[in-house]
This record gives structure tokens, sequence and C-alpha cells, in this order.
């Protein structure tokens, strides 16, 4: 590592040409201020990926890219989502950085931050989490559903930081380590505090979105929780073989239950309470093989070893 270790700030991007120009300045602002401040190395970066934007957010990368050689960019041939293109962008970045910090694009992520997580770099840490300390910039329900959001995430097996999203610090050891995940359904969110080292959680402000609206509605949220769970997870198969046992023990009670009725000389009535039964029971095995089947859709995917992204264009990198 050098004296002063090079930062690479990794900024995936998704259809943000309102916002681009306005976060890419403060992005460059701080990463100039570091370095005259003898912080990081001049050979520093801020690589914008390119998520299959359909806007004008690559001809903005190249423009700013043209202007100042502290920006790159990398370009994916088509959307793979953010995990994908945030992920492409720190295998981008580990072998020509000592560190990196991810953030998005639409300025939330308090960029004067930085400077704190430099110093617990500095400190012997090496993965810093940005942890929101608030969500007072958001409406009730997005606050509501967040919080739903990690303790369901956390209860069903996925490890996950509270309030922390993908503002965080990585070093380059850890980077390394990450490039040996080799699964396609990547959730970094989960993955990074698998990969263990010493790390810590920096708490911080988020602010509001600089311009544009937000990529990430209530569906895409919990498909996104969702598919996090599978991913990292086989809780939820646990917890259909503990509702299957309880089924079947009230099924078995039943069972002895109308065989006593018949010999006692009761009357077994009830179509209303069988049909509830049924329904109820038709329910909950759809819903099992549902979740079962997204497992096994899982590891059919995995099976293929299909490339997690691929990029079509760089600007400014090594070698260029």
């Amino acid at each position: 590592m050098n004296s002063k270790p090079v930062l690479w700030f990794v900024v995936p991007c998704y259809n943000e040409q309102e916002v681009l120009p306005l976060t890419a300045h403060e992005f460059l602002r701080k990463l100039k201020e570091l370095i005259t401040s003898d912080k990081i190395d001049d050979a520093s970066r801020i690589l914008f990926v390119n998520d299959g934007s359909k806007d004008r957010t690559w001809e903005i990368i190249n423009s700013l890219a043209s202007q100042d050689n502290h920006y790159s960019g990398i370009s994916l041939s088509r959307n793979r989502g953010h995990q994908n293109a945030l992920l492409a962008g720190l295998m981008e970045a580990k072998d020509q950085c000592d560190i990196t910090i991810s953030m998005d694009c639409d300025g939330q992520d308090d960029i004067n931050a930085v400077d704190e997580m430099l110093s617990e770099y500095f400190s012997g840490s090496e993965i810093i989490y940005g942890v929101r300390n608030d969500r007072e910039t958001d409406t009730f329900f997005k606050r509501w559903t967040a919080q739903i959001f990690y303790r369901l995430m956390n209860f069903l097996g996925a490890e996950v930081i509270y309030n922390h999203a993908d503002f965080r610090l990585i070093s380059s050891k850890v980077l390394q380590e990450l490039a040996n995940f080799q699964e396609v359904n990547i959730f970094l969110r989960g993955m990074i505090p698998l990969i263990g080292f010493k790390s810590s959680c920096l708490m911080y402000k988020r602010k509001v979105r600089a311009a544009g609206a937000s990529h990430y509605p209530f569906t895409k949220m919990a498909a996104f929780a969702f598919d996090g769970i599978t991913s990292l997870s086989n809780r939820p198969i646990t917890f259909i073989a503990c509702l299957g046992v309880l089924v079947s023990l009230f099924g078995f009670a039943g069972i002895i239950w109308a065989i006593l009725a018949f010999f006692l000389g009761y009357n077994v009535t009830g179509w209303a309470s069988m049909m509830c039964a049924v329904c109820f029971l038709g329910g909950i095995q759809l819903l099992s093989l549902g979740i079962i089947g997204e497992y096994v859709g899982k590891a059919y995917m995995e099976t293929k070893q299909r490339p997690r992204y691929i990029v079509s264009e760089r600007i400014n990198q090594k070698g260029e």
C-alpha cells in the first residue's frame, strides 16, 4: 500500500441524467479536497457505472471524463440491476486502488462523511458501513416499510446492518475476498458482512434526493428484500417444514376427533368448516411451493454460471 492510499468512489447510475451533472461536481470537489489535504493519492478516481441507462447518462459520463481525468466510467452492455452494477464497479476497482467508497448517484449519501470513513480506515477498519441516523426525509409509509424490510431480513436469516444501504468503505483486501464469491444471485448488503474483517459503523444524516425520482418504489423494494432473503438464507424452507409439521399435527388431531365422534354417535357436520380447511391448506401448499420454486429457480440459474455483468465500454481507465 502507498503511504497515501488510492481511493475510488464507485457510483452506479441508471437513468440519472437529471441528477448526475449536480452530484458529479460534489464528488469531484470532495475528492480533490482529500487529495489536497494529503489524505489520499492523486491517482484516486470517481468511477461511474452506467447500468444500461436509456437516457443521456453515459453521454454525460463521457463529457465529465473529458473534462477531468479523475472521472472514469464503465458502461454495462445492458441493465443488470443496482447490485450487479455496483459489483461491476467494485471488481473494476479492486486491483487499481487501496480503498473504495460506494455511494448512490442521487446525492442522498453524505459526501462529507467520507472524511470520518477514512479516519476509521486509518484506525484499522477494513469495512465502514454508512448507517442512517434517522429517516426524517422519508414519508411515514417509507419509514414503516423500511423498518419492516430490515427486521424481516434479519429474522429470516439474512444478516444485514440496520438502516444501512450501499454507502460503505471497503478495502482492497476485502474486495479480493469478495471476488471469490461466485454466485449469480448477489445481495451485497448481506454478502459483505459474511466476509468478516474488522468493521465499524458510521452514523450519518441522509439528505433528500438532489433531483429526479427514486428508482425504488415499494413493490421493487419488496422484491429486493425477497430476493435478498432467498439469496442468503434457507430459513424460509425451515419455516415451511415447521409449518408442515404443525399442520400435520392439527390434521392428525382432526382425524382422531372424527373417529371418536363417529363411534360416540355424534353427527359429523361442517361442510363450511371443511371447505375453509381445504382452502387454507391449499393456500399454504401453493405458498410453500412458490417459495421452494424460488430456491429451485435460483439453483437453476447458478448452475448456468452466466456472467453477472458484461462491460461494453470503458473511459479513463488504467492504460488508456
